[in-house]
C-alpha cells in the first residue's frame, strides 16, 4: 500500500469507523461490549479512555499513538486483511489497525473471545 493510501487511513477519525466495527458485529449477533473489550485488550485502553479517544474525535495515528499499553500478545494475530498478511506489515501504525480489523473479523466470525484475546 502506497503512502498515500497510508495517510488518508491514518488521518481517518477513531469514533467514525467505531460505530462500523459494532454494527459488523451486532450483524453477527455479539456485542458493543465485546467490541470494546476486544479493542481495550489490543491497546490498554480503559473503558473510560476508549470512550474519551471516540468523543475527542481522535484519528487513528493519535488513537494508537496515545494507547497506554499496545498488547504483546498481538503479535500472535495472524491471518489477512484487505488482501494482506498482518503479520507482514512494515509500518507499524498500519500493522496495529490491520490487527484491530483482524481482531473484529474475528469477533463477527463468532470465534470465541479466549482465541481472540489470546488466552
Amino acid at each position: 500500500m502506497n503512502n498515500k493510501s497510508n495517510n488518508r487511513i491514518f488521518a481517518m477519525k477513531f469514533s467514525s469507523v467505531y460505530p462500523l466495527y459494532v454494527q459488523k458485529a451486532e450483524r453477527k449477533n455479539r456485542t458493543k461490549e465485546e467490541v470494546d473489550r476486544t479493542i481495550c485488550w489490543l491497546t490498554g485502553y480503559s473503558q473510560v479512555g476508549l470512550r474519551q479517544q471516540i468523543e475527542q474525535g481522535n484519528d487513528f495515528e493519535t488513537f494508537f499513538a496515545q494507547a497506554p499499553a499496545m498488547n504483546p500478545n498481538r503479535l500472535f494475530i495472524k491471518g489477512v486483511v484487505c488482501g494482506v498478511r498482518v503479520e507482514e506489515i512494515e509500518d507499524p501504525l498500519m500493522q496495529n489497525i490491520r490487527y484491530l480489523d483482524k481482531l473484529i473479523d474475528e469477533l463477527a466470525k463468532g470465534k470465541t473471545m479466549d482465541k481472540i484475546l489470546r488466552q
